[in-house]
């Protein structure tokens, strides 16, 4: 079992002090910023979090996620939404299906990270969005050790085919926008 995937509750992720920390509105807005976007991935949706707020915004959303839990809880939240059980670096879709793909706070979980970044390329076909937790001990979050560098991402992400890497500092968060 990898040691790295979330065990908690979905009352845990939609906890208001966890939904306070995501700044979900200003991530949806810099996930959208410059591109006309009409479909997205939510790889690792969880609840749907982030699945429920691009679909307020009028995106068809997919998601997939390991657990069956999660996905439940994710198709209650964002009955349009198509959610499917799969693993990030194996996703069931063929290349090009959505403009965006958008990993929110799971890419540091990826049993293999060239291979979740290389699933995210293949699948879209404008933008891929990865919302992670900074590099830095906090009270939030998994222990250093298992969290990204920014080097880590970007490193990464040129080597599987991206052109450009934008590192965006939220308050909590980091925000990467990797540009096809």
């Amino acid at each position: 079992m990898n040691e790295r995937l979330y065990q908690g509750t979905v009352a845990k992720l939609r906890s208001p002090e966890r939904l306070a920390r995501l700044e979900i509105p200003r991530v949806v807005e810099l996930s959208l910023e410059g591109i006309p976007a009409t479909t997205v991935l939510d790889i690792g949706t969880g609840s749907g979090v982030f699945a429920e707020a691009f679909a307020h915004k009028g995106l068809t959303v997919s998601g997939i996620d390991v657990s069956d839990e999660m996905l439940e809880a994710a198709r209650q939240f964002v009955p349009g939404g198509n959610f499917q059980k799969s693993s990030m670096e194996s996703l069931p879709y063929p290349d090009g299906s959505f403009d965006l793909a958008f990993l929110g706070l799971v890419l540091h979980e990826a049993s293999d990270l060239t291979a979740a970044l290389k699933e995210a390329f293949r699948t879209t076909v404008k933008r891929v969005l990865i919302l992670e937790w900074p590099y830095q001990s906090g009270e939030f979050g998994p222990p250093l050790d298992h969290r990204l560098t920014p080097l880590q991402v970007e490193k990464t992400a040129l080597e599987v085919g991206f052109s450009y890497m934008e590192h965006i500092s939220l308050e909590h968060l980091a925000l990467y926008r990797l540009t096809r």
